[in-house]
């Protein structure tokens, strides 16, 4: 059995012009439909595809309550020396309600009623403490980002001397991180191309082949952006699926050139023809690159399991870059590799990229090489060792959301949440929703309530008296509650806990209802809750499907299960250095490290990090070590000599991995260095894991074991010598005379 990668290269260099047209018209295709369609399929908001516990409790207050659910902004007045007892303070008030009731019903959803217009009972819940700040709620159409600049630009135009206005609440909140998340995702693509192509000069020693690799990544992510464009015509992805893409579309884009360019130029050093050299690149290193592709995609597909729309958009956006990563280096790069012939190593800007020798010797991964087979036993002690040691802040992690209170000082959301929080409470614009699903005049609901309001006025982690509504129909009770401080810390998804568990038990005991939590805080804790669940399932998944294809493609049982053992020591590492790091408390070395890089610490890693970051590195560290064993599995297969074989490996493959790994640091080190905690801990863990996967596991772990195990490396069982040989290191490379010397 064999894949025809070598059959696609040879077609496409055969025909170069008329692949690269094909191209074109597709690239120009995919521009046009991304520039006209792709802003209309993103969207702030990430859902359950499932019904946990506050999806429930929604759908039955939408159902038979409130109607269909909008969400509720809080706009803050604050006087510097004023009362709402004023009339200057109420005429403030009143251009703010003029201005924003003058946006019509496509941004505010409800007449707008300030504490003037209300029962003195009801609107003293809308007035602080000192008299000198009241809240006016806006009931929005939706949250998307055209609906909250409205609502900014009415109060903008509202602020007088003498006044400070400012607005809380979900919507504002997602959509300035959201807005803050993409310029520093732009930032990080401005760091890491460049890094990338300085990695890829010293590599190739050439500017036209440091180039080539990044025009493939761009245009692998024109061609993801285009689908995702094409397929959010029939469902909407979370917006920050672009991020995904450019970022490991610029990873595994430039990576799998980078492979397929240096094996082209190694086989023209041997004195192969131009075609023949592509298309015996295409038969060995585009198959491996396929191949890794593909352990790649399975990854990403374990998310694909989580049944939450942020997991799936992230998911499948990262899935669609990394097959239009494998198209271009299948088709186009050949394309555009027989058109520049040798004239890719142009300019020339070292040796490396005149070099002769296809098997350079001598260098500082070959003399390590040799140390660490040298002392195998050592090696192999010391590099699982400290893997394990740096897992081992893992086991102290907390999960959760930052939080607002961890965003950047200068953002108006936070600042608007702290005034909220001294003068009303943090928890305003996200209340407690319990939902009473039975009789509400039966004695048993009643008395319930009434023991569950007693219970919230007396608990200190809520502020203010519960409020209660019934529906017409008398059958579905409202009980909310406002949390104080920040409703998405720890603290309030304790309290939502203890709520389910605790309070609503006690209080609903014999009663004939179902009792349900609901708001924003219940939907953060069924999130968390979620992902812990499904994080062993996607573990199981993923690993299991890794195996089964390492085994079929090196028919070997030995080499999967050391890979799979090695790329969970990459994992369990940047798990255990993300807690160290930004977790509080813990050594101190953790802190020192944080404040020497500019990491914010805080109490709690954010939930979806391990789940995300697990199928992100365990595609990509299976990446480098599919690629490293293809060579090595290339050469025992050609010699039968496995400590030659993984030495000869190791050489050809060291420069290349080192830079690819180099550059993928780079483009992750990017996203690490903006101001969002979430993005820092994204950043900074996928840069670690791909570090120390290159090298400690690379340079150390893979040599010692292999050196260790001989032969048994290449080990498959009778009763399984059925499975069809793919032989992803391609067709056996044999000598060839030196028919002319690359220019």
């Amino acid at each position: 059995m064999s894949l025809n990668t070598e059959t696609i290269a040879r077609a496409s260099s055969r025909h170069p012009w008329r692949t690269i047209t094909v191209w074109v018209v597709l690239l120009m295709a995919a521009g046009y439909a991304s520039g006209q369609m792709l802003d209309d399929v993103l969207t702030n908001d990430f859902a359950f595809t499932n019904r946990p516990e506050s999806v429930q409790a929604h759908d039955l207050l939408e159902d038979r309550l409130t109607g269909p659910e909008k969400d509720t902004e809080l706009v803050l007045v604050e006087a510097d020396s004023l009362t709402i007892e004023d009339p200057a303070f109420e005429a403030e008030v009143r251009k703010v309600q003029t201005e924003l009731s003058g946006l019509g019903k496509g941004v505010v959803a409800a007449p707008i009623m300030t504490v003037y217009d209300l029962p003195e009972e009801q609107g003293a819940a809308l007035v602080s403490n000192d008299n000198r700040a009241t809240l006016i709620p806006v009931e929005i159409s939706d949250t998307e980002s055209e609906t909250v600049d409205a609502l900014r630009g009415a109060v903008e135009r509202s602020e007088a001397e003498g006044f400070t206005l400012s607005i809380a609440g979900t919507a504002v909140l997602n959509d300035e991180f959201t807005k803050i998340g993409q310029e520093e995702a732009a930032k990080g693509e401005a760091i890491g191309v460049p890094v990338a192509l300085i990695v890829l000069i010293v590599v190739f020693g050439a500017l036209l082949a440091a180039i080539l690799p990044i025009v493939m990544a761009i245009f692998s992510i024109m061609l993801s952006l285009a689908a995702v464009a094409l397929i959010g015509q029939l469902f909407h992805f979370q917006v920050f699926v672009t991020n995904m893409i450019s970022m490991i579309g610029l990873a595994v884009g430039i990576d799998y050139s980078l492979f397929v360019v240096s094996r082209y130029r190694e086989e023209r050093r041997r004195g192969r023809e131009k075609l023949e050299a592509i298309g015996h690149a295409g038969g060995t290193a585009n198959r491996a690159v396929f191949f890794s592709g593909m352990m790649v995609v399975i990854a990403l597909c374990g998310m694909l399991i989580v049944p939450q729309t942020i997991f799936k958009a992230l998911a499948g956006g990262a899935i669609l870059v990394v097959i239009a990563a494998l198209a271009t280096s299948m088709t186009l790069l050949p394309a555009l590799l027989a058109v520049l012939g040798d004239k890719i190593n142009w300019p020339r800007f070292s040796k490396r990229a005149k070099g002769s020798d296809p098997e350079p010797r001598g260098g500082f991964w070959d003399r390590v090489t040799g140390v660490v087979m040298k002392h195998p036993v050592a090696s192999l002690v010391l590099g699982v060792g400290f893997m394990l040691a740096a897992a081992a802040p893992y086991l102290g992690i907390t999960t959760g959301f930052a939080g607002v209170s961890t965003f950047p000082d200068d953002l108006e959301s936070k600042k608007a949440f702290i005034a909220l929080s001294e003068n009303f409470a943090g928890g305003q614009t996200a209340p407690a929703e319990i939902v009473i699903d039975g009789d509400a005049d039966s004695p048993e609901v009643q008395s319930g309530v009434q023991r569950l309001t007693g219970a919230l006025a007396s608990d200190p982690a809520f502020q203010g008296q519960a409020i209660v509504q019934v529906n017409d129909e008398g059958d579905l009770t409202l009980v909310q509650a406002v949390l104080k401080g920040d409703p998405q810390t720890v603290e309030a998804t304790e309290t939502i806990r203890h709520l389910r568990a605790d309070v609503i038990p006690e209080a609903f005991a014999g009663a004939n209802a179902v009792v349900l939590v609901g708001g924003d805080s219940a939907f953060n804790t069924d999130f968390f809750d979620q992902a812990g669940m499904y994080q062993p399932i996607v573990f199981v998944f993923v690993l299991g499907l890794s195996f089964l294809l390492l085994t079929v493609v090196f028919r070997s049982i030995v080499v999967p299960i050391k890979a799979i053992i090695m790329n969970l020591l990459s994992v369990g590492a940047a798990y255990g250095l993300i807690t160290l790091v930004f977790q509080e408390g813990g050594p101190a070395i953790g802190k020192s490290i944080a404040d020497f890089l500019g990491f914010q610490r805080v109490e709690a890693i954010e939930a979806w990090i391990p789940l995300f970051l697990f199928s992100i590195l365990f595609g990509l560290s299976m990446d480098y070590h599919v690629f490293l064993l293809t060579r090595i599995r290339e050469r025992f297969d050609q010699t039968g000599n496995n400590a030659e074989s993984v030495a000869y490996g190791l050489r050809t493959t060291a420069g290349i991995i080192t830079g690819a790994a180099l550059i993928m640091v780079a483009v992750f080190a990017g996203f690490a260095a903006g101001r969002l905690v979430p993005l820092q801990q994204m950043g900074f863990g996928l840069a670690v894991a791909v570090f120390l996967d290159a090298t400690i596991v690379r340079s150390v772990l893979v040599p010692a074991s292999m050196k260790l195990l001989g032969n048994a490396n290449w080990y498959l069982p009778k009763w399984l010598q059925w499975l069809p040989d793919i032989k992803v290191e391609g067709h056996e490379t044999v000598a060839v005379p030196e028919l002319e010397r690359v220019p």
